[in-house]
């Protein structure tokens, strides 16, 4: 019987928060959830942090201009003996 109660007050917590965030969301003019994501943080911005896939990006970007395959060979490997 414990248990029960438990569970039926976090249910009831969990639906009175639910409650709360749509009525927010109502009477909130242009009622939307708000960007909490790294890249809608302009402060992050200013001191360049970006979120880990928009990083992964650029840094790829950054090595693939590195390689310069107009001047790749394919010589024979000097230290090779046979």
């Amino acid at each position: 019987m414990e248990m029960l109660k438990v569970i039926l007050l976090a249910v009831g917590l969990v639906s009175l928060a639910m409650l709360g965030m749509a009525i927010r969301m109502l009477l909130v003019k242009g009622g939307k959830f708000p960007n909490t994501h790294v890249s809608g943080n302009k402060y992050l911005k200013q001191n360049g942090v970006y979120c880990s896939q928009t990083q992964d990006r650029l840094e790829q970007k950054k090595a693939w201009k590195k390689v310069n395959y107009k001047k790749l060979s394919f010589a024979p490997d000097s230290n090779k003996t046979d």
